[in-house]
């Protein structure tokens, strides 16, 4: 599937769409440059889920946990994970399976790796390219049970 954001308004819109329709187990792959929009869809996503807090990026805590709403929400951070002895030490494989919701900013670094299904639940595989400077190409595909 695909759709064109025209603004960082549109992009939460779109990820408050997919958190109110979001179910225990899922698990949303994020892929996009620095700036493309990654954390502006996972802020709607919370908010669809019910949480009405601060959402921001975890680039150096590597996880932040979000509770309140209908479901938890963990919102993961790889890029400053680069092996996969990083990545399997930090504990990311315990969110491939969340009790929630989890989002995995720049998924890359572990998908590549053949970690590409949870085992329950379902896996949104998202990729954010940047048009211009308000305009997102979303393009994403789910998979799993």
């Amino acid at each position: 599937m695909e759709f064109i954001s025209h603004s960082a308004a549109e992009t939460e819109s779109l990820g408050e769409t997919w958190g109110r329709e979001a179910r225990r187990g899922l698990v949303i792959a994020l892929s996009g440059d620095l700036g493309a929009g990654k954390t502006q869809l996972v802020r709607g996503l919370a908010r669809g889920l019910g949480f009405n807090g601060r959402v921001h990026s975890p680039t150096f805590t590597l996880v932040n946990t979000y509770e309140g709403g209908r479901l938890p929400l963990f919102h993961l951070d790889l890029y400053r994970l680069e092996t996969l002895e990083q990545i399997h030490g930090a504990g990311v494989d315990e969110y491939l399976q969340p009790e929630g919701v989890a989002v995995i900013e720049w998924a890359e670094r572990i998908l590549k790796r053949g970690m590409r299904n949870a085992e329950r639940g379902s896996v949104r595989m998202v990729d954010i390219e940047t048009i211009d400077d308000n305009t997102r190409r979303i393009t994403y595909e789910d998979s799993g049970a």
